[in-house]
């Protein structure tokens, strides 16, 4: 994917890096090898790499053009953060996305995060004569009152994420006074709102994009690749509340199921957009192409 319209809303995807990534064993706990496998081989081919026998992931930005607004949807993983391997990869193709979709950092009017990972929140701040400052210096960044809450005092515990993404990505933007700290029912106005989707994180969001009686929903971390949408039980390695997880997937995908809403998963790879279908007693995922 690279530009979307819903209605009067355009959305532009900036890709920091793709190509396989995790083997589903090593990704979901409950993996089956055996149903994995038939899943994968009725799965769209771009999801999975059969050389390496990995998922191939995505690490990517969406931005919303409104009428009223620019919008940057998840940050990805940013610069200078000091991360660990495998998250130390090239940032320039991120930077390079940006500039190509006719971006100036000024002309962010909101940033949102889905959730407050890694891998979210990372462009939020930009190292500045040794501080960590807010990269969009127009904008204010949504974050849910909660999910702020929580990483505020795993980080006082000492249970931080690699690269202590609360005081890099997170505490510079309260300080300096860009924060929006939000509850489960916000909504930026008629066209831009939020659903809680707890359970990846301790306050995960998705983001709903309604125009021109279209709807789009930025989906983040809800599920990471198409095996969850055959079977949302597999929850993550990652995931704050596994079982809390397996609910929202469950709730999400019969909700949307057959609807004709577009969800946009931050992790799926080209061309990302796609729809949930019911499939007998499962559902799919179709990609829009």
């Amino acid at each position: 994917m690279q530009t979307l319209n819903i209605g009067e809303v355009t959305i532009t995807s900036i890709v920091e890096r793709d190509g396989p990534w995790r083997r589903p064993e090593d990704m979901f706990p409950g993996y089956d090898p055996e149903l994995g496998q038939r899943h994968l081989k009725e799965l769209d081919a771009a999801v999975f790499d059969q050389a390496s026998g990995k998922m191939v992931i995505t690490y990517q930005s969406f931005v919303l053009r409104t009428p009223k607004h620019t919008i940057l949807v998840d940050t990805c993983t940013g610069e200078d953060k000091g991360y660990p391997p495998p998250m130390d990869f090239p940032k320039a193709p991120w930077l390079e996305g940006f500039r190509a979709a006719g971006l100036r950092f000024t002309d962010i009017d909101y940033v949102f995060c889905t959730h407050l990972h890694i891998d979210h929140c990372g462009w939020n701040t930009t190292l500045r004569d040794g501080r960590w400052v807010p990269t969009f210096p127009n904008a204010k960044y949504v974050f849910h009152k909660r999910e702020y809450a929580a990483w505020e005092e795993a980080t006082k515990r000492g249970s931080n994420p690699p690269g202590n993404v609360w005081r890099f990505n997170c505490e510079p933007i309260v300080e300096a006074g860009q924060a929006l700290l939000v509850d489960d029912d916000y909504a930026l106005d008629d066209l831009i709102s939020l659903t809680p989707t707890p359970g990846h994180a301790p306050c995960h969001c998705c983001i709903n994009i309604r125009s021109g009686g279209q709807q789009a929903v930025v989906t983040g971390d809800l599920f990471h690749h198409a095996l969850q949408v055959r079977e949302p039980q597999w929850s993550t390695i990652f995931d704050w509340d596994p079982q809390a997880a397996i609910a929202s997937r469950r709730k999400f995908f019969g909700e949307v199921a057959g609807t004709g809403i577009v969800t946009l998963p931050i992790h799926f790879p080209h061309p990302t957009a796609g729809r949930i279908e019911s499939d007998g007693e499962r559902f799919r995922y179709d990609f829009l192409r």
